[in-house]
């Protein structure tokens, strides 16, 4: 298993685990405002919530299903984060939204609940960002639309990734999941924020430990 978690600096580590750390924040505040979570999150928790398991624990086990396909077709995209994000992301939001819910309670009005998606694309594309970007490894089910992307070089990425995110969205639907608003502006609106954080801050950050990096690797030699 050695051969297949990519040798990674600290640096890189840290930034992968903050970003599911705002990751699963971003989760948990979609799924506080009622409108609906991204697709594959509500998908999730659609079907745990139809077998009778916790959304965390659920995740975990659809997540080694997942990981077995990531596995044969796509080892490349294995890292420290392919196990970061499977394993500790359902506990994240699950901790997150007990913490809003103590807090805040559940918003009443139309207007709040839109706010909060508002709040919560922020938070996931910065998340999202931070997480995809440090380049260490890639969640199972990310990895899913990279392996169709290889196989079927001739269909861009954005279809493989609208694909696998609206059969997640149908699924969430047939099982009684909530599809609304916080799915439609996951599904189509994150990007965006996505790559104005890749370009104006996470890049950058990466690129100041590089260059740290070879700063103190000169000052050594």
């Amino acid at each position: 298993m050695k051969g297949y978690i990519r040798n990674i600096d600290s640096r890189r580590l840290m930034i992968m685990v903050i970003g599911n750390v705002f990751l699963g924040m971003g989760i948990s505040i979609f799924k506080l405002s009622g409108m609906g979570n991204d697709p594959f999150s509500g998908m999730v928790m659609a079907l745990a919530d139809r077998v009778g398991m916790a959304y965390a624990n659920f995740l975990i086990v659809l997540n080694l299903a997942l990981f077995v396909i990531e596995f044969i077709t796509g080892r490349k995209f294995i890292g420290a984060g392919t196990f970061v994000n499977a394993i500790l992301l359902g506990y994240i939001a699950t901790f997150f939204h007990n913490t809003w819910l103590n807090l805040f309670g559940e918003p009443e009005l139309f207007w709040q609940r839109v706010i909060i998606v508002a709040i919560g694309v922020v938070v996931c594309s910065f998340g999202v960002s931070l997480y995809q970007t440090s380049d260490v490894g890639v969640a199972p089910y990310d990895s899913l639309s990279l392996i169709m992307r290889d196989n079927f070089p001739k269909v861009s990425y954005f279809w493989h990734r609208m694909f696998t995110d609206a059969l997640c969205a149908l699924i969430c639907f047939l099982a009684g999941g909530i599809v609304g608003l916080g799915t439609l502006v996951s599904a189509f609106g994150l990007g965006p924020i996505i790559h104005f954080f890749d370009k104006h801050f996470t890049e950058k950050l990466l690129a100041k430990g590089r260059s740290n990096t070879a700063n103190n690797n000169h000052n050594i030699a």
